[in-house]
């Protein structure tokens, strides 16, 4: 299969989430979004579909054609389709299709995906391939799924948490492998941001629940900083605390920090602790307070293999705008490896 034949399939298949709310096959489409969230008590419906959305405006021509562009694809695809690899995707489940990426990367190189799917998101991926070989019949050949033991497969990609990392990084040590650990957001804020800015910051934060590793769970502000601005922007995200898994959240957290009797800034919905880490719980956000934004930049540096997205205004390495964490380009990459120069120096 040529490159222009993976990348028009995929711009049809682009075009297919983008209209999904109108889709023919609407009954099909409620059945599998109710069946995954179902699953998983995190999936909201507008959530998956917000997931949905992101990938249907990414997945346009243009952005296909511009991601693709920087790699030496056309002639690799002659080797590629000759002797494809395996690539075994191992994927989290914390929102909706988050492996996607790992999938594209791996089929638009001409690679074949062996994806081992969360419990957690096991639908709505079988769902877009299934898709994407009724208008491209030849992905069918690249495409498996499995809930068993991986087998042959000649390179892996493994996403989990710091612990299962350990664990892949044991099993999967004799192939060429991208393992992701955690990984956390944090904003940096002068006290100059307007209010677009901010509110723009809540979605950062609340979208997923605070789930992903894009998601902001910790604010940088300076000396003296008013939190009523920051307050007065997120309040829109309010009715968030009428879930049950988050509220239940919200209620232990308080309810822990308030016996060790920790200081807290509570909005009834989120609550806002100082705290020198990175990941803070559901429900609740960390901040920390810098006296030099120089200085600051240069801590963040040294710990840059805990980030996923710095948010700010200032001018800093590899700074996402407000309100993009959740949106990311197709070359964006999960913790800066890129997966595509990755599968193309694979061993052929």
């Amino acid at each position: 299969m040529e490159l222009k034949q993976r990348i028009n399939a995929l711009v049809s298949l682009g075009k297919f989430l983008n209209e999904i709310e109108t889709n023919a096959i609407q009954d099909e489409i409620e059945f599998t979004l109710r069946k995954a969230k179902a699953e998983n008590g995190w999936f909201t419906i507008e959530n998956i579909k917000f997931a949905l959305q992101n990938w249907a405006d990414a997945l346009s021509e243009e952005n296909l054609n511009k991601w693709t562009s920087k790699y030496n694809l056309h002639s690799f695809s002659e080797t590629s389709v000759k002797n494809p690899k395996t690539i075994a995707i191992i994927m989290a489940g914390n929102v909706p299709l988050v492996g996607f990426h790992d999938f594209l990367s791996v089929l638009i190189t001409g690679n074949k995906v062996l994806a081992k799917l969360s419990s957690n998101d096991k639908t709505l991926l079988p769902f877009i391939a299934k898709k994407l070989v009724f208008i491209e019949p030849e992905f069918n050949n690249y495409i498996e799924f499995t809930e068993g033991r991986l087998g042959n497969f000649d390179a892996v990609i493994a996403t989990g948490s710091n612990n299962t990392s350990r664990y892949f990084e044991y099993y999967f040590s004799k192939y060429p492998n991208i393992i992701r650990k955690n990984r956390n957001s944090v904003a940096i804020l002068t006290g100059n941001e307007t209010e677009e800015d901010l509110n723009l910051l809540a979605d950062d934060i609340f979208q997923y629940f605070g789930l992903g590793c894009r998601n902001v769970s910790k604010l940088y502000v300076p000396e003296g900083y008013d939190f009523e601005k920051f307050f007065k922007a997120i309040y829109r995200w309010k009715e968030i605390i009428h879930n049950n898994k988050y509220i239940n959240n919200y209620d232990y957290n308080k309810a822990v920090y308030l016996m060790d009797s920790f200081p807290l800034l509570d909005n009834e919905f989120l609550l806002l602790k100082e705290d020198s880490g990175f990941s803070s719980p559901i429900a609740v956000l960390f901040y920390e307070i810098y006296t030099s934004l120089s200085d600051l930049k240069n801590t963040l540096k040294t710990h840059a293999e805990n980030l996923q997205c710095v948010v700010t205004n200032e001018t800093i390495d590899n700074a996402v705008p407000f309100g993009k964490t959740q949106s990311p380009e197709l070359w964006d990459y999960a913790d800066g490896v890129d997966s595509v120069d990755f599968l193309l120096n694979l061993p052929r």
